[in-house]
């Protein structure tokens, strides 16, 4: 990995370790404002995202930045070379019930998009705090009291044993019902807590499975958005093995018009993303 890249994932690891503080002690209210997709910001995302643009306005070779709670994407220096596309709170929704959070990452090259990602990599804020890094090869990291330990290489196998389908039911296609019923009636287990990084974290590390977030009725387009959180977990799956489309197409190969363009999205181990796309193709 180059120096840039290392300065890059220790930057992440001091937001990370920031991030969990202020979860552990921050008032959870909900702010006035909201953020650009109309969703009412919790006060702790905005502190969250306040926190990683403090750190990469340190790391040089940083040149734009683009945060999920923001408009626009930030330039910090033009000097610099790597674009990075963050989600600072996913599923911050979850933390009033103290259930697992996340922060998700991507790491691009001279520009967004998914043919200048370099790198990807999420946190999970849960009963310990998580790490994972892809790069050439996907490394799982825990924190150890103020530091980061590596653990261990993860990789998927062929075919996992869990499903978590996003979505609300009453507006999925009903070819995509039949297809969830069908890997339910084949022994597949639920596990789907409403957070994005927990739930593909669960499946990552169990070694497979399929997580779901269809085109529905009511938001055709998907709800999860490209760049902060479709692409740097497409990339994680691909570099472990695994495998991530919107249906009949790679994710990786998807392009984005506007920073917050949504598309919907599967990943998993090959089995269930080759069945999803069996089904899509003779469906879309």
């Amino acid at each position: 990995m180059s120096h840039n890249l290392d300065t890059i994932f220790e930057a992440i690891q001091k937001s990370a370790k920031r991030i969990k503080k202020a979860i552990d002690t921050k008032d959870i209210g909900y702010s006035a404002s909201e953020n650009s997709s109309g969703e009412t910001q919790l006060e702790l995302d905005i502190k969250c995202d306040m926190i990683i643009e403090e750190e990469f306005s340190k790391i040089e070779a940083i040149h734009t930045i683009a945060s999920e709670e923001k408009e626009n994407a930030n330039e910090l220096h033009a000097d610099g070379r790597y674009h990075i596309a963050y989600d600072p709170l996913d599923g911050s929704s979850l933390i009033d019930v103290n259930l697992s959070v996340g922060s998700i990452f991507g790491i691009y090259d001279r520009g967004f998009g998914t043919d200048k990602m370099v790198a990807a990599c999420y946190v999970v804020y849960g009963p310990r705090v998580e790490m994972v890094f892809a790069y050439n090869k996907v490394k799982l990291y825990l924190l150890q009291g103020d530091e980061f330990e590596y653990v261990k290489e993860i990789r998927l196998n062929e075919k996992g044993k869990l499903m978590a389908p996003g979505g609300t039911q009453q507006y999925w296609p009903n070819y995509h019902k039949a297809m969830i019923d069908g890997f339910f009636k084949e022994g597949y287990r639920l596990r789907y807590s409403g957070g994005m990084v927990p739930d593909l974290h669960q499946i990552l590390l169990k070694g497979g499975g399929l997580f779901s977030y269809p085109g529905t009725t009511d938001k055709p387009e998907g709800k999860l958005r490209r760049l902060f959180e479709v692409f740097p977990f497409a990339f994680v799956y691909t570099k472990a093995g695994g495998k991530a489309i919107d249906g009949t197409k790679e994710l990786l190969s998807l392009g984005y018009n506007g920073i917050h363009d949504t598309t919907p999205c599967f990943f998993g181990s090959a089995y269930e993303v080759d069945r999803v796309k069996e089904v899509y193709d003779t469906h879309e």
